[in-house]
């Protein structure tokens, strides 16, 4: 029988490093959703870090993958797995280089475009449908990309790039409450968050 949970996943890459880099967005994100409901994302399992709680009346896992980006969805697969989470109860956060910054998008189900993470995800789990929220940080610049996706987010971008992490938490507390459109109306619409 299908556990009732939701898992929530914010991508990124584990250790110092990586810490407040554009390719942690979804970490950020899910860390943001974390404080606004008291949950401490510092339990070991699953390949990650979790915390286990209520958001909305929704009991859920919130797991920050401690593999690296393009491992992620061993991570997932090990909690899906474990709980009998259905892929439709599984919400992915992550950052989009084809997204300006300042923006969000988010879908019910689709490809992983050019994501290595979320590759992952969907190879791992066999399944594309589940919902994913998608944190802008482009515009995609011409050459390398490595360099720009672990680069630190700089201090004069940090407070739009807050507003978005706010958007992502927010639009997670919609799908759980099953406005999942709600979430999608009031951000895929906008060009980028004021």
């Amino acid at each position: 029988m299908a556990d009732e949970r939701w898992l929530i996943v914010g991508l990124g890459n584990p250790g110092k490093r990586y810490e407040n880099t554009w390719h942690n967005l979804g970490r950020l994100a899910l860390q943001t959703l974390a404080e606004r409901h008291n949950l401490s994302i510092n339990k070991i399992r699953f390949k990650g870090l979790s915390a286990e709680g209520f958001i909305c009346g929704q009991p859920v896992l919130l797991l920050a993958p401690e593999t690296f980006m393009n491992l992620s969805g061993e991570s997932v697969r090990q909690a899906a797995e474990y709980y009998k989470i259905p892929a439709e109860r599984v919400i992915v956060i992550y950052d989009d280089i084809d997204l300006n910054v300042g923006m969000i998008r988010i879908k019910e189900q689709g490809s992983a475009g050019t994501h290595k993470g979320m590759k992952s995800i969907i190879y791992q789990l066999e399944n594309e449908s589940f919902p994913r929220i998608r944190i802008g940080m482009g515009p995609r610049p011409a050459g390398d990309l490595v360099n720009i996706v672990l680069s630190k987010i700089s201090k004069s971008d940090y407070k739009i790039v807050q507003q978005s992490l706010d958007a992502a938490a927010e639009s997670c507390e919609l799908i759980l409450q099953g406005k999942i459109a709600t979430a999608q109306e009031r951000y895929n619409q906008k060009k980028e968050l004021d």
